[in-house]
């Protein structure tokens, strides 16, 4: 009874922590959109395009297919040099030339 109890409780207890560690996670995708071509190089937040894995493996600044998480509604409105409109996108985009 008591092994059958205590398996039960660490299951338990593991299952709520896993739900509770993806909280997080989702509130920052509720407040936050991702922005193309605004991270700095190795500081973008995920999939920065082919040859990159995840967070921090973009190659350089202002990279097209490597984006960063900011605030919603904020990203057409930040710079991106080498984006074509000169400010940040919501999907990736090709690099313009300087």
């Amino acid at each position: 009874m008591n092994r059958r109890l205590t398996s039960t409780s660490l299951a338990f207890a593991l299952s709520a922590a896993v739900a509770f560690a993806a909280a997080p996670a989702a509130a920052v995708e509720k407040n936050k959109e991702k922005c193309y071509g605004v991270a700095l190089a190795g500081k973008n937040d995920c999939a920065a395009g082919p040859g990159t894995t995840c967070s921090g493996t973009s190659k350089r600044d202002y990279q097209g297919n490597a984006w960063k998480y900011v605030s919603k509604g904020t990203c057409k409105k930040t710079s991106s040099p080498t984006s074509p409109t000169g400010y940040g996108q919501l999907s990736e985009f090709k690099e313009k030339k300087s």
